[in-house]
């Protein structure tokens, strides 16, 4: 069989050009296709939560990790925009909402080593062996400031638990992480699957007292993010805050 397909591409393709090398050509072109078939499909999945331009690729391909595991799309809630008491808004990740509680996910995109305390502002950000350091704001306090200002969102919040998970993308390796408090958990991306699922296993269902309520919120809160002059008044709020256009050294 082997040869008759070889003398036929001899014949008819091209004269003396190798089978080994036609087999590669169909091998290459079948993977191609196998590959714009996966982007397609998974864009359309990712549609079901979120734009495809939507957030950073990190918190996406997140979102898709958590489609593709089975949780629902319409528990899952990408890039949303709080609006606070005096106006402001908080920006949020990622929500799910699950049986069991809330989960809050704050996405890290880092390199190198990562040394922090959970009751300490500022977290060291390690690269070039030690010769190159960066601070950042503790990504613990920070996750937990979106999940105060969710609870303050709905009166039912008071008794729903909430889990905060910061997920960590990028060649980094948690180093030196100490005093995470209960119920937060830091994870490298390619186990975010396994913290789900102790969150799941040990708790125990949570008392929604009115769900559609719960969805309309996320839901809200995710429409405000469209709207472009709501994310530059995001960004000019933490401007603010970290106040660096008020020194003068």
């Amino acid at each position: 069989m082997e040869e008759s397909i070889k003398q036929f591409l001899e014949k008819y393709i091209v004269p003396n050009f190798p089978l080994i090398i036609w087999l590669s050509l169909g091998i290459f072109f079948i993977l191609v296709v196998i590959a714009i078939f996966n982007k397609i499909r998974d864009k359309k999945l990712l549609q079901t939560v979120t734009d495809s331009k939507r957030g950073t690729k990190s918190e996406r391909d997140l979102v898709l990790k958590l489609l593709k595991y089975g949780i629902p799309a319409h528990t899952i809630f990408h890039d949303l925009y709080l609006k606070r008491v005096n106006g402001d808004y908080s920006q949020i990740d990622l929500v799910v909402v699950t049986r069991v509680g809330i989960i809050v996910f704050e996405v890290k995109d880092f390199s190198g080593w990562i040394f922090g305390n959970g009751q300490h502002t500022q977290w060291t950000k390690v690269l070039a062996y030690g010769k190159v350091k960066y601070r950042f704001y503790n990504p613990i306090m920070q996750n937990n400031k979106h999940i105060g200002d969710l609870k303050k969102q709905l009166k039912q919040f008071g008794n729903i638990p909430f889990y905060s998970v910061v997920v960590f993308y990028g060649d980094c390796e948690l180093k030196d992480i100490s005093f995470v408090p209960d119920g937060t958990f830091l994870v490298k991306s390619s186990r975010v699957l396994e913290v789900l699922n102790i969150i799941w296993r040990k708790n125990e269902v949570a008392k929604y007292t009115d769900d559609f309520e719960v969805l309309r919120v996320m839901k809200n809160a995710v429409q405000n993010g469209k709207y472009k002059e709501i994310q530059i008044q995001h960004v000019e709020n933490v401007k603010d805050m970290l106040g660096k256009h008020r020194i003068f050294n």
